[in-house]
């Protein structure tokens, strides 16, 4: 049979091959990311753009429902191709954060699916077009998408080629809503082409904000992670091996080797149930006098112990070293305490109450000479 020091190397070697095992057996898998979201590396991610504005500007990602969105005025929302527009009500949410003076920057192929806006189809296939800004400047830059904008009387062209808007803006209340329908060029995989870099730049700085959001909601929805999802796999695999490891560990210190219950005599033998008895016994038959001698005539020999008052001394003559040496009775209180205890003593018979005052006091006394 293994001994106690045996069971725990085997225990320990079981859980290394516990581990080892699951190490190579866990096979990480490469992570999957929706289109245009700031968290994805991927080619079709736009983690390249939020980490400039992250470091620059200090963007953050959003990603709770529209109406919890901040009521201040200042603040930039970025939208790119929105998949996650469900109904009126969503979309009300987002015109009240524009209407108390926030800006949303919406890139979208087809913006006419979020908000009306006037469309035109362009049959034209151009691979690289010259986009010109408000102020003339030329750029170069790929147009996917198969329509152009057409502003109304309230808007406000930004970008154009030569088949038509490419953005514009609109007022919303105190605020105001960008659109472009070339999500293409945020994406990390096109950033960097041409002067795509260049014209997002343009579109975020057109009005002041003191803050950029990156809206997730519109893809993900409404952020529901958990402590089993923001955690790393590896992390978790850990934590339940350490439980498990200190589960077992609790579980082999714990256990008992001898037997069970020890037998009566060997407790009772060395318990105090002799002195409950007789106490008890003192108690029922009204020996209240038997039991303070008792107690005084041990109190005097844990004196003489303790504190070296000799014990042939008369409880009367002991006022001079009580003084010296007791705290819990007062150098004035010595004499009249020696006084009652003597008289207490010589008397045949004790009421309970004297018995329980006197008793009381004497264990008092007992405690501090025995304690220090």
């Amino acid at each position: 049979m293994m001994n106690k020091k045996q069971s725990m190397i085997l225990l320990s070697l079981l859980l290394l091959l516990f581990a080892i095992v699951n190490y190579f057996s866990f096979s990480e898998q490469p992570n999957t990311y929706p289109d245009y979201v700031s968290d994805s590396p991927s080619p079709s991610g736009v983690k390249a753009i939020y980490t400039y504005l992250y470091n620059e500007k200090g963007s953050k990602q959003w990603s709770h429902k529209p109406e919890l969105l901040p009521k201040t005025e200042g603040n930039l929302l970025i939208m790119i191709e929105p998949t996650h527009l469900k109904d009126q009500q969503t979309t009300n949410d987002y015109l009240r954060f524009i209407e108390a003076g926030n800006t949303i920057l919406l890139l979208q192929t087809n913006p006419d699916e979020m908000l009306p806006f006037n469309t035109v189809s362009v049959t034209e296939d151009v691979p690289v077009n010259s986009v010109t800004n408000k102020d003339h400047h030329q750029y170069q830059a790929e147009i996917l998408s198969p329509m152009r904008l057409v502003p109304r009387e309230n808007e406000e062209v930004l970008l154009s080629d030569s088949l038509g808007a490419v953005a514009l803006k609109r007022p919303v209340g105190k605020g105001e809503i960008i659109v472009s329908i070339t999500p293409e060029w945020i994406i990390n995989r096109n950033l960097l082409s041409h002067d795509h870099l260049s014209l997002i730049l343009e579109l975020i700085n057109i009005g002041s904000t003191s803050q950029i959001l990156f809206d997730e909601y519109i893809h993900k929805g409404e952020s529901t992670e958990s402590y089993l999802t923001i955690y790393p796999k590896w992390l978790l695999l850990l934590l339940v091996q350490g439980i498990m490891i200190t589960i077992l560990w609790l579980w082999l210190r714990g256990k008992r080797f001898s037997k069970i219950a020890d037998p009566r005599e060997e407790s009772v033998r060395f318990s105090d149930e002799g002195i409950r008895a007789i106490t008890a016994w003192y108690v029922r038959g009204s020996r209240y006098h038997d039991s303070i001698k008792i107690q005084a005539d041990y109190l005097k020999l844990a004196l003489s112990e303790r504190w070296g008052i000799p014990y042939s001394l008369e409880w009367k003559d002991l006022t001079g070293f009580l003084e010296r040496k007791t705290r819990m009775i007062s150098a004035n209180e010595i004499p009249t305490f020696l006084k009652g205890l003597a008289d207490i003593l010589a008397k045949e018979k004790l009421t309970k109450q004297e018995f329980l005052l006197w008793s009381r006091i004497l264990e008092q006394l007992r405690k501090e000479v025995e304690e220090g």
